[in-house]
């Protein structure tokens, strides 16, 4: 769990005076609300790019891959370009999620849940085009080690592209179960949230059970760990696979030992271009600016600058080494003299604009911190990695050792649609996802909420970390009774203190004395429940009931269909006060008459 405390120094993280419930209520009103018209205007057009890509696709499959611009001498140009550039799409959420979750940083809370979204999406657009670029897709099983009908014929282990296959599958294995435990509280706030009943039951199903327990809490904390040291080698070894498809080889340009780090940070740079791209037009449509603020795009504009530092030291050096190496051959690959004057030249310098010189205005802080500007440089930057895995793989590929060979590349409508389809794939994908899932992790933003929230800073700022100059304002700040009864068993109680009613354990809730106080006599009316001769009855039967409203109602004394029965409108007001999330009379019906009827079953 995080401090309460912070430096004064630093930024909030959570703007706008936010409660708990306020966080509730606004991350999941893009779940449980109606999507506007933007929503839908964008999902249209991200259909049709995914039907005309699809209708690409089949086309492909059902014609063969002749239909590409591939020749003899150039027999890989957009299909791995295109997979290569989505797997280092896919880099930034493993990051965030994992190794961000290890080195504590808050930050992340905010970003986490989109990220690991995107990564998971742009994987799924990766092994579509291995898939495709076989010529049999349906074959594709062939890839695995597996008994088959051709007795001893094994897939050859020594390959980087089986390497790929392992790879690939374990980082999306991964990344989706770590995503999916992430996941487990928002669902079952939204369980708990809906008046839909279908989505009660759906929300009920994917949140396995979740009810809050201290229990839950402590085996999602355990898994979390794990998984984030399970997932931490995958951001290095993933991409570091995939640069050996190219750094195994002998072909000029490729051979070369720099390439598994230089993977590895160009993934992590377009990674994280792609995530501010999404999140900058996502906390504007949903309305989350104060969840996903500047602080959060400049922090991730940082790191940014840092992986662009070492892609840029590494076209440094390729250029460099190839030009001090004094071989003929190394003048024609994609970091070279005659790559940057030949027929590939827009090419070479659309490499170089995008991914060296603009990037270097964020060094600038008002730059960093301006959302129009971040999003052009995260739009170039995602150009520019796409055009320099294009000119790794077709400039070298172009000029080969023998002129005679020499080719040139021109995609046709095929290799362009099928590119197309899967940004509109991926896009689908993620627009579905802000419709049925949260977008933000609200369950960890709560735990930062007393640190790092602007409301709280502000309050320290003004009293002072001693609580009770706020107490009243945050009943959550006093001390536990469980902490005062242990203070008066070991120094003595006083008479005089007024005691409640024991079966109330209403201080989870956080409410006042004078609320405690009105649950008493809520409580005198309606009666009360003892653990020893009475069984408590299953208030989950009760409409707009789930297992955290179960617990919440427990905990301000109400156990029994008896006492449901006798409560009146004023202890429905009471109960409003004092539950968060509290079911209004359209959602929850006539709670008397169905507690009614179920007591006589």
């Amino acid at each position: 769990m995080s401090s309460h405390y912070e430096a004064p120094i630093r930024e909030p993280l959570v703007t706008g005076e936010k409660t708990y419930h306020d966080i509730s209520v606004e991350v999941g009103a893009p779940v449980l609300g109606r999507a506007n018209k933007t929503w839908y205007v964008v999902f249209t057009l991200a259909l049709i790019a995914f039907l005309w890509g699809l209708g690409c696709i089949i086309y492909t499959v059902s014609t063969g891959i002749g239909v590409w611009g591939l020749n003899k001498t150039i027999g890989w140009a957009w299909d791995i370009t295109n997979f290569v550039w989505w797997v280092g799409i896919g880099h930034a959420g493993t990051l965030i999620s994992a190794v961000l979750l290890l080195f504590r940083q808050k930050w992340r809370m905010a970003v986490n849940r989109s990220a690991e979204a995107m990564t998971i999406f742009a994987v799924v657009q990766a092994g579509l085009f291995p898939i495709i670029h076989m010529g049999r897709p349906w074959l594709a099983y062939w890839v695995l080690p597996i008994p088959n009908q051709f007795g001893s014929l094994w897939v050859n282990f020594n390959s980087p592209l089986l390497w790929d296959v392992f790879a690939i599958s374990t980082y999306l294995s991964v990344s989706l179960v770590f995503w999916w435990t992430g996941l487990l509280p928002d669902f079952a706030m939204l369980r708990d949230r809906t008046t839909n009943e279908f989505q009660k039951k759906i929300y009920g199903i994917l949140s396995f059970g979740w009810s809050g327990r201290v229990k839950d809490w402590q085996r999602f904390e355990e898994v979390s760990l794990v998984l984030a040291g399970l997932a931490t080698p995958l951001v290095l070894s993933v991409h570091t696979i995939v640069s050996f498809d190219f750094a195994t080889s002998v072909v000029p340009g490729w051979h070369s030992t720099i390439f598994p780090p230089y993977f590895v940070a160009g993934a992590i740079f377009s990674g994280f271009a792609m995530v501010q791209t999404l999140l900058i037009i996502m906390r504007k449509v949903v309305n989350l600016q104060d969840y996903i603020t500047l602080l959060h795009i400049e922090y991730m504009n940082k790191v940014i600058l840092l992986t662009g530092g070492i892609v840029s030291v590494a076209y440094i050096t390729e250029f460099f080494i190839g030009w001090y190496s004094g071989t003929s051959y190394e003048n024609y690959t994609y970091l070279s003299f005659g790559a940057a004057t030949g027929p590939y030249a827009w090419a070479f310098w659309a490499l170089i604009i995008c991914n060296f010189v603009v990037p270097l205005t964020l060094w600038v802080k008002k730059l960093r911190r301006n959302i129009l500007w971040t999003f052009i440089v995260a739009l170039v930057i995602n150009i520019g990695m796409w055009f320099e895995r294009f000119d790794i793989i077709v400039i070298d590929l172009s000029k080969g050792r023998t002129p005679s060979s020499w080719a040139m590349f021109s995609p046709t409508f095929v290799d362009i649609g099928v590119f197309i389809g899967t940004i509109g794939f991926f896009f689908v994908l993620f627009l579905l996802y802000a419709r049925t899932f949260p977008v933000i992790a609200q369950a960890e933003v709560k735990t930062i909420l007393k640190s790092s929230g602007e409301y709280y800073k502000n309050l320290r700022a003004k009293h002072g970390d001693d609580v009770p100059h706020h107490a009243e304002s945050d009943p959550t700040a006093k001390e536990p009774a469980a902490n005062v009864q242990q203070k008066d068993a070991f120094l003595g109680s006083d008479s005089s203190k007024s005691t409640h009613e024991a079966t109330v354990n209403a201080d989870a809730l956080g409410i006042t004395e004078t609320q405690k106080d009105q649950l008493d006599a809520m409580l005198a009316r309606i009666g009360t429940f003892n653990p020893e001769t009475e069984k408590a009855d299953n208030l989950q039967k009760l409409d707009g009931v789930g297992p955290v409203l179960e617990q919440h109602l427990h905990q301000v004394g109400i156990y029994k269909y008896d006492q449901v029965i006798k409560l009146t409108k004023e202890d429905y007001e009471l109960l409003d006060e004092v539950i968060e999330n509290f079911p209004i009379l359209a959602n929850r019906g006539d709670w008397n008459a169905q507690a009614t009827e179920l007591k006589n079953k």
